[in-house]
């Protein structure tokens, strides 16, 4: 069964956004992004929310086109255009090439995503997070930390009244000092 993993970059004050939504703090650099498309090339779509959808929509598909474009992101660009895409909103009327537009999260229906054949699914956008969050969909939290404090904004994941338990599968340290803290559920436990 494919996995929901949740990929995110953080503050190490927990921000995944500053109080103005900006991410200009954001420490992406050539490893990094090569890092992110090593992953990213093998799961099976992305999952993400209105807001996230149509801020990578505004930029990847022509961003291959670039000449000052590094290679990372060349080669991201296409990963982008020619993975399946599913976008979960209730107001967005029109999408691109290879993607499909939900209105709710549908327990059922993730499920029987998650059953199809295919790489994992990789999940993005924070209200969208905390929506399979709420459901217990998600596998593996693949958080980026970066080496800065924020102070405020808002924070990648939403309060709750039960802790949940996870593993580590994994972390790594990159160049640039971001941080790669990579869990998943216990063996025993998770969808």
């Amino acid at each position: 069964m494919r996995k929901i993993v949740l990929m995110m970059s953080v503050s190490l004050d927990g921000y995944m956004e500053g109080p103005n939504r900006e991410i200009d703090w954001h420490l992406v650099d050539d490893e990094l992004h090569q890092h992110f498309n090593d992953v990213l090339k093998e799961m099976g779509a992305f999952l993400d929310g209105r807001v996230t959808y149509e801020l990578m929509a505004g930029y990847w598909p022509k961003a291959d086109r670039d000449p000052d474009a590094s290679a990372p992101v060349v080669e991201f660009a296409r990963i982008w255009r020619n993975m399946p895409k599913v976008v979960f909103s209730r107001t967005l009327q029109h999408a691109g090439l290879h993607t499909t537009i939900v209105r709710d999260v549908v327990v059922d229906d993730i499920l029987a995503l998650k059953a199809q054949d295919g790489g994992d699914l990789a999940l993005g956008g924070a209200e969208l997070a905390a929506e399979f969050l709420r459901h217990d969909l998600v596998d593996e939290f693949r958080v980026y930390v970066h080496p800065v404090l924020l102070g405020r904004g808002r924070r990648l994941f939403p309060e709750g009244d039960e802790p949940t338990t996870l593993r580590l599968i994994d972390s790594r340290r990159f160049g640039n000092g971001v941080v790669l803290l990579h869990y998943g559920r216990p063996e025993t436990g998770g969808r």
